[in-house]
């Protein structure tokens, strides 16, 4: 199997890198591959724009969806975009590693989301959740915060985790497809002792081995561009 864990924090040194490096040692451990898209040490440009295309389907208007579909069917993605949908093509589980940052996983992430998980490369019309591109793999979110558990609860200041990451995993993970495992979450990460980041960490390799053990049957990219194929309707809103 493979995995693609892409990985938004800034600093190696971080408890995310650790937490990073966890997954890629048990994934290896367990004979699988991995690969990481290291979005700040790649210096992954988070910022849509005609820069993501070699192609132009209207010259004189800007609309982000009608410009993907048409790099999309004409191979006009920018190089750095074509290579994250190489890595994302490779894998059957999508691993999300992130801080919680003002309530939502950090820009560049966001970035990601919208540049990389293209119209016509990830989702088209009529393809979505239980029908979405990305049906037959896994997807998971290791996510960090400062907050504590008290906090992130139905009585906190912050409300329930789930609540916060909704948006991450319903509009973005189940949206493509994905078969999404519970996000695991290291609360209070700037405040606790090294043993509970051991713990963490520990926890961690045991949910990434055991995510890692499932059968997935993901689709070859030439079967989801026949399928877009099959889907494109030429919409193409004005928002």
């Amino acid at each position: 199997m493979n995995a693609l864990i892409v990985y938004a924090h800034p600093e190696p040194a971080s408890f995310n890198g650790a937490l990073k490096d966890a997954a890629v040692a048990a994934i290896v451990a367990a004979g699988h591959q991995v690969e990481v898209s290291d979005l700040h040490g790649e210096q992954f440009n988070p910022v849509a724009g005609r820069h993501d295309f070699a192609t132009v389907a209207d010259p004189a208007r800007f609309h982000y969806q009608a410009e993907q579909m048409l790099a999309a069917q004409q191979d006009g993605f920018s190089d750095e975009i074509k290579r994250e949908h190489a890595r994302v093509n490779r894998a059957d589980v999508i691993i999300l590693q992130f801080p919680l940052w003002w309530g939502a996983p950090p820009a560049i992430l966001k970035g990601w989301f919208e540049r990389v998980l293209a119209y016509g490369f990830a989702y088209a019309d009529g393809r979505r959740f239980d029908k979405g591109l990305f049906r037959g793999r896994g997807g998971l979110m290791c996510v960090t915060t400062g907050g504590t558990p008290a906090r992130f609860s139905s009585q906190g200041e912050y409300g329930e985790i789930e609540r916060v990451l909704w948006p991450v995993r319903r509009l973005t993970l189940e949206y493509l497809g994905l078969d999404v495992g519970e996000p695991f979450i290291c609360y209070g990460t700037p405040r606790v002792d090294d043993v509970t980041r051991a713990g963490y960490l520990r926890q961690w390799q045991a949910r990434v081995t055991e995510m890692m053990s499932r059968d997935y049957t993901r689709a070859a990219p030439e079967e989801i561009a026949a399928q877009v194929a099959g889907n494109a309707t030429g919409w193409a809103s004005r928002a």
